[in-house]
């Protein structure tokens, strides 16, 4: 299925471009016979004045050898091999020559068999006649069957924006000729009603009535420079009109050059929260990055990458990727490398495969490259996988925050900053409690540091991450659907990657020291209306109960294991503001150290015995908020036998062993 809905040329025109080669090119010939011999004819009259000129009879040698040596030189010099509509300019100067050797043997013939029966006069005026004829009839034919082409065939667009952009826009798309666009629309009432490049501009309200009597199948934003919310505002009146929405690439590509006018693209969900950006604080990017050494852990997945990008721009002396994936890591090691060379930055980069929960080779990391900042956002974050595979989420999640925070402490890096999830507020999953006992252990560890800032900086899902609706949708959009939503009712906080990270590394600047940042999100958002906006600015319509002929189906399939309908970003209600106004810090209390250390080797030795039921109720006791859904989902853990024998925990019953020191303690809980 297509959103656009193309016409084929009329049906004489595909017929003709039907035809075999070999009856094209005798066609062809047959035309040029028809315009020499005319030529040759008129000349006679309008030097004779009369239609019936005198000589007309004894002329018949000279005409045959114009005929003659005028298809012969086109047929040599490949005219008849051309495809008409494909004709370059250059073709001109082949239809010369060969018009100059219709005339040359014309008035030779006359000379040399005809006793000169011709006057000389005759030649020149045959020869202007001939090679408007032959030319005009070649350059004719190319107009009439491209413009049928892109009559019949191209797709008919609206431009909204009649400045710079939508100029060159609609050249690009002219001489293209894949599309035709056939209208403009301008917010500026100044050009309502002028021309641009032959396109008359209309003011915006005319929209719904531009679209129905001009047989509009796509309109094309070329509003590089307007506001998020001003282009929100165009996509609201443009939904309901069932045509296909694209635009233009950002204003700041074009400058820069990675980007034409004319690379129209989709519609992104980011141009639907129409959020207007709060221009960054240059000495907050800059606090903890230029001229130091930087590790970014999960660099190669979407908020780390993107988290690496900015810190690249800050001008960092070293920039080092922790990434667990290969691929992953090979790819942000080049893009990185490639945006190094072309913006003359002077930073070392260090590409370095690793799992973050292993402490020693943090360690080692942390003091070979002398680390200042960490930003770690390594973590497993899709909700019902994290829940099917307990154990390595808790290792992911969790884990590696410890042991990377404890590297951090030990190595005496300055500032560390914890990336976590609205899902951590609440949690009813295993991927949400884990996040929470990872700001917790970031909290903790800020009571025994004399140096390091520890901090956490919460926020919800990012438009286009690996983990967001959005490639999904999208991916079933172009499929022809269904698009498939868990519930009818499930909202979430939407952010796009670039502000989030930007957000991040500013909020880490500010830390004191166990402080959890909270990133104002704006309003939720309904997923199944992200849908369904997603489906009409695609050109498609809503398959449902009011619409049965519609084009895609919403489809619902109940929420997945562990889900919410809602997420939250706060922790109770006792939140202060910071220095920048869309950043919060959150005052939530931590509980002592010692208190976490001992939960953190009770889930230790749970997972090393692969006890899922054990590891989820420390994970409750550690987290008091969570409330699991059901019964523990792993994979693994749902499918053994019920007679597999685990082995005993400790001893004594009731107790468990310290990993740190062997000691034995009574289990604690933060309930205390």
């Amino acid at each position: 299925m297509t959103p656009t809905k193309t016409k084929p040329p009329g049906t004489l025109v595909a017929k003709l471009l039907a035809l075999p080669r070999p009856i094209k090119r005798l066609i062809m010939i047959g035309t040029d016979v028809v315009m020499i011999t005319a030529a040759f004819w008129s000349a006679l009259a309008l030097k004779f004045g009369a239609l019936n000129p005198p000589v007309l009879r004894s002329a018949g040698p000279a005409f045959i050898g114009a005929v003659v040596a005028g298809v012969v030189v086109f047929a040599r010099a490949g005219l008849y091999r051309a495809i008409v509509r494909f004709m370059a300019p250059q073709a001109a100067s082949v239809v010369a020559a060969g018009v100059a050797a219709a005339v040359v043997a014309a008035a030779g013939v006359d000379r040399g068999f005809g006793a000169g029966q011709l006057p000389l006069s005759v030649f020149p005026i045959f020869g202007v006649l001939a090679l408007l004829a032959s030319a005009g009839a070649r350059f004719g034919a190319r107009y009439l069957l491209v413009a049928a082409i892109r009559n019949g065939g191209a797709t008919r667009v609206l431009v909204y924006g009649a400045g710079i952009a939508g100029t060159q826009l609609t050249a690009a798309l002219q001489a293209s000729g894949e599309v035709r666009p056939v209208a403009f629309l301008d917010d500026n009432p100044a050009l309502t009603g002028s021309f641009i490049n032959g396109i008359e501009v209309h003011e915006p309200k005319r929209v719904a009535a531009l679209v129905r009597d001009l047989g509009i199948e796509r309109v094309l934003l070329a509003l590089p420079t307007a506001t998020p919310r001003r282009r929100r505002e165009i996509l609201e009146e443009l939904e309901p009109l069932g045509v296909r929405v694209q635009t233009v690439p950002d204003f700041a590509n074009i400058v820069s050059g990675t980007a034409r006018v004319e690379q129209v693209r989709d519609i992104d969900p980011v141009d639907l929260l129409g959020r207007d950006l709060v221009p960054p604080n240059g000495h907050l990017l800059d606090a903890c990055i230029r001229g130091k050494s930087v590790m970014v852990t999960g660099a190669g997945g979407s908020i780390g990458s993107e988290l690496c990008r900015q810190i690249l721009a800050q001008s960092p002396a070293t920039l080092l990727l922790l990434e667990m994936s290969e691929l992953a890591l090979y790819n942000i090691d080049r893009e990185l490398n490639a945006l190094k060379t072309r913006q003359g930055l002077n930073v070392e980069i260090v590409s370095l495969l690793g799992n973050a929960s292993h402490r020693f080779r943090m360690r080692e990391i942390l003091q070979t490259f002398a680390v200042d900042t960490i930003y770690h956002a390594a973590a497993y974050k899709h909700v019902p996988i994290v829940e099917q595979n307990m154990i390595e989420g808790i290792h992911n999640n969790l884990f590696s925050t410890w042991q990377t925070a404890e590297a951090a402490l030990e190595c005496k890096v300055g500032t560390f900053v914890l990336i976590s999830t609205d899902k951590a507020v609440n949690p009813t999953n295993v991927m949400g409690a884990t996040k929470r006992f990872a700001e917790v252990v970031v909290q903790g560890l800020q009571s025994r540091s004399a140096g390091t800032r520890f901090c956490s900086v919460r926020f919800g899902n990012v438009l286009e991450s690996s983990g967001s609706v959005v490639p999904l949708f999208r991916e079933q959009i172009q499929a022809g659907g269904p698009i498939t939503v868990t519930h009818p009712d499930v909202i979430r906080y939407f952010m796009t990657i670039p502000e989030a990270a930007q957000l991040v590394i500013q909020a880490g600047s500010m830390a004191h020291g166990g402080d959890v940042f909270v990133l104002d999100m704006g309003k939720p958002i309904r997923i199944a209306d992200l849908a369904r906006r997603m489906i009409q600015l695609s050109g498609y319509t809503v398959k449902d109960d009011r619409n049965p002929g519609g084009d895609i189906e919403i489809r619902y399939t109940g929420l997945r294991p562990a889900e919410k309908l809602f997420e939250e970003l706060l922790i109770g209600k006792n939140v202060t503001g910071t220095n920048h106004p869309m950043i919060m810090r959150a005052v939530e209390d931590a509980p002592p150290w010692e208190q976490v250390q001992v939960l953190l080797d009770e889930l230790d030795l749970a997972a090393r015995r692969f006890d899922c039921r054990s590891a989820r109720e420390i994970l409750q006791r550690a987290v008091r908020e969570y409330v699991p859904l059901g019964d523990a989902h792993d994979f693994v853990w749902t499918r053994r036998p019920a007679t597999a024998a685990l082995p005993a925990l400790v001893a004594g019953e009731g107790k468990v062993t310290d990993l740190s020191t062997r000691r034995l303690r009574q289990p604690p809980t933060l309930r205390d």
